[in-house]
C-alpha cells in the first residue's frame, strides 16, 4: 500500500498555495485582500463531496480566507498559526484521523516541518527548491494558480476516486 491510499485529510497552506502569495492591502482600512482560483475551489468542491476533510493553515490573518472557507464549505480554518504541527494534530484529533491520512501542501521554508510530519507532502510548482526535495509530488501549476485542484486530481486519480467524483459531478450539473 502506498503512502497515498488513505488520504482523506487535504491539509492546505494559504498564502503561495491556494493564493500565488501577493497580498493587497488597502489602502485607507489596510484590509487584506487575496486572489483565489475558480479551478482550486471546484477541486474541494469534488474533494469534500467525496467525504474527505480540507484543513487550511496559515501563519498570517485575512477575513478574506474566512470568507472563502465559508464559500466551499472547509470548516476546518486555523490562522494566525505559531505551531502548524499542534494545529493540525488538534485538528486531526477532533476528526479521529491520523497524520499518515493527512496529505500537507505547501510553497515555502515555514512548511518543511509540517510537510515533514504528514503522511504524503505536495509542493506547489513555484514551491521553494528545498520542499520539492522533501515532497512525494510537485504540482505542475503554481500556487494560486490550480495547484491545490492538481494535488486533489492527483491523489484522486491515485486512488480511483477521480472518476467517480466526476460522474457525481455530471449527474449534478445534469439535474439543474
Amino acid at each position: 500500500m502506498n503512502a497515498i491510499d488513505n488520504i482523506s485529510v487535504l491539509a492546505l497552506d494559504v498564502d503561495g498555495v491556494l493564493t500565488d502569495g501577493t497580498i493587497i492591502l488597502t489602502q485607507y482600512t489596510g484590509v487584506e485582500n487575496k486572489q483565489f482560483h475558480v479551478h482550486d475551489g471546484l477541486g474541494i468542491s469534488l474533494w469534500l463531496k467525496a467525504g474527505n476533510e480540507v484543513v487550511l493553515i496559515s501563519g498570517r490573518k485575512a477575513e478574506c480566507v474566512n470568507i472563502r472557507a465559508k464559500e466551499l464549505g472547509i470548516t476546518h480554518v486555523i490562522q494566525g498559526s505559531n505551531d502548524k504541527i499542534a494545529d493540525l494534530d488538534q485538528i486531526l484529533s477532533k476528526l479521529g484521523a491520523t497524520t499518515e491520512q493527512t496529505a500537507f501542501v505547501g510553497d515555502d521554508l515555514g512548511d518543511i516541518a509540517v510537510m515533514q510530519h504528514v503522511g504524503y507532502a505536495i509542493a506547489v510548482g513555484d514551491a521553494a527548491q528545498e520542499l520539492k526535495d522533501i515532497s512525494d509530488w510537485v504540482t505542475p501549476r503554481n500556487g494560486g494558480r490550480g495547484a491545490v485542484r492538481d494535488a486533489i486530481e492527483h491523489i484522486m486519480k491515485e486512488t480511483g476516486s477521480w472518476q467517480d467524483a466526476i460522474d457525481a459531478l455530471k449527474t449534478t450539473t445534469a439535474q439543474q
